[in-house]
């Protein structure tokens, strides 16, 4: 195959044809087309893995990567505690005990979920709590509340509220619920609005002399791993005839991470769709620039040329003008991403995502993906227009033309 004629050819094709404009316009607004869509698509996937990062990191730390909870039986000793430590030391363990409360400060009120730890365990595996607790000394009876509890409530530090409990005390005739002054000492922000509206920590021995709770006996134990999901295969076999179960922060939120990536892998197909659409202006000025030049494919196959030169042809230029758009398309789409990122071009509502910035995070295999998906629709969209070329009639063109 004679590269050098091939190399010419497609060289001058490439040339903007004053004579048939609407030829190169069409190849104009197919390198748009494909660069626009591959800068979509980059941008989005960027955004859906990015959204899903920080929402997978704020439940990580809320819900804790691994869980033990009571199975077939009331509570968790301490023993166990103390075997587990033992057993896997790589590991780090937090007893709580939890109960749901109402918070009362002056006329307002608010529900909530109460966790009773250990400060110095919880903080180990809990950052937002550990930063909440930094530089306080904290006595049996202080609570630390979320953000948004401390904002409904207007609390003030040092504040004194009532807490009421679940459990009731008998009273005359009637059965009241328990009750106890609690002092405000600190709050969290979390980022995610759901658990700083509801979640309030205290020490693990209020619970204890509150609930009546034995000082040996948790309601359940979060462990925090480093691969939970290799750890709590090796905790499930050690757990085994414990009569307890152990459940990972996936397992808890499966169907939350299920509909994302549903969701990611719609719209990744929704917007290759741009490439395809863009891909049929490259078919259109492709099949064009063959019957315009039908006379000159024609002069070239009798000259000498392979039909297998002029099928490279077409296909190279139908590939240059793709390819030009995925190369252009991505350098746009990393350079959306960087502005993106820089400046705070989309202010999000922290309450409702978790956070003011817009999250990015584009993984390798969806880059990789983008690309050749859109290699494989240009090369398709170049393909039949250079076998179309291959079929023209020689003798009759030169005849007519």
């Amino acid at each position: 195959m004679n590269k050098e004629l091939v190399n010419f050819i497609v060289k001058k094709y490439l040339k903007f044809d004053k004579k048939n404009p609407f030829i190169s316009i069409s190849a104009i607004l197919a390198f748009i087309g494909v660069a626009i869509g591959v800068m979509v698509l980059i941008i989005t996937m960027a955004i859906m893995n990015g959204t899903a990062k920080e929402f997978e990191n704020k439940l990580f730390t809320m819900n804790y990567p691994i869980s033990i909870y009571p199975k077939y039986r009331d509570t968790i000793d301490k023993q166990l505690l103390e075997d587990l430590e033992k057993e896997f030391p790589k590991l780090k363990f937090s007893p709580y005990l939890s109960t749901q409360v109402i918070l009362q400060s002056d006329q307002e009120m608010n529900g909530g979920v109460i966790f009773g730890v250990d400060m110095e365990k919880e903080a180990e595996i809990n950052s937002i709590y550990k930063k909440a607790v930094e530089n306080l000394t904290l006595s049996k009876y202080d609570i630390i509340v979320g953000d948004g509890i401390r904002e409904a409530l207007y609390l003030e530090n040092s504040q004194k509220l009532t807490l009421y409990f679940t459990s009731l005390n008998p009273a005359g005739f009637s059965m009241m619920p328990k009750m106890k002054r609690f002092t405000y000492k600190g709050s969290f922000k979390s980022g995610l609005h759901a658990y700083d509206k509801a979640y309030v920590y205290t020490s693990i021995e209020a619970l204890q002399t509150i609930l009546r709770k034995d000082s040996a006996s948790y309601d359940g134990i979060h462990v925090y791993s480093e691969n939970a999901m290799k750890d709590i295969k090796f905790l499930e076999g050690f757990l085994a005839k414990k009569g307890v179960g152990v459940i990972g922060w996936w397992q808890q939120n499966g169907n939350f991470f299920a509909a994302m990536q549903m969701e990611k892998k719609a719209l990744f197909i929704v917007l290759m769709l741009i490439i395809l659409v863009a891909s049929l202006n490259i078919i259109s000025s492709l099949l064009m620039t063959v019957m315009s030049r039908r006379k000159e494919i024609a002069l070239l196959l009798s000259m000498g040329a392979s039909f297998k030169e002029i099928k490279q042809i077409f296909l190279k230029l139908g590939t240059i003008i793709g390819f030009s758009g995925i190369f252009v398309g991505t350098i746009l789409g990393f350079f959306g991403l960087w502005l993106l990122d820089t400046f705070e071009i989309i202010s999000l509502p922290a309450d409702v995502y978790g956070t003011s910035k817009l999250p990015l995070d584009l993984a390798t295999i969806d880059l990789v993906s983008i690309i050749v998906g859109a290699t494989i629709i240009v090369f398709l969209s170049s393909y039949y227009p250079s076998k179309k070329a291959t079929k023209i009639d020689v003798i009759d063109v030169l005849r007519n033309e």
